[in-house]
């Protein structure tokens, strides 16, 4: 129990470091790139290259993934502010959420599919 508890604290300071130098990064070359974006890109190249390895973040990773959802009450309990606007266009703002979610199963699936050597129908 406590060795796991000290590898979520160690192994989610390091994924916070990286997104901290991320935005540095941002911040420091003037990129017009969210700084997360940065981090994350920051991150795929470490994990590339090896000189972090899966099992440095499985831990810290898998457990927030567990708790994924509970981000997300924070953004919910926000939008209840913002009744109105979802009642005025909440249709449009609907549509164009099904629209990207859709783009993006899309653009996944045949992605995965030319990584995989097999061609789109």
């Amino acid at each position: 129990m406590l060795k796991t508890l000290f590898a979520i604290v160690w192994q989610s300071a390091l994924l916070w470091l990286v997104f901290r130098l991320g935005t540095f990064l941002v911040q420091a070359l003037h990129v017009a790139l969210p700084g997360n974006v940065a981090g994350m890109l920051l991150m795929f190249l470490l994990l590339v290259t090896g000189i972090v390895k899966p099992a440095h973040i499985e831990v810290a990773g898998g457990f927030l993934l567990k708790h994924f959802a509970f981000f997300f009450i924070p953004i919910s309990v926000g939008l209840m502010a913002f009744g109105p606007l979802v009642r005025q266009s909440g249709v449009a703002l609907l549509a164009i959420l099904v629209v990207a979610a859709a783009v993006g199963v899309l653009v996944t699936g045949l992605a995965v599919q030319a990584l995989n050597g097999r061609s789109p129908r």
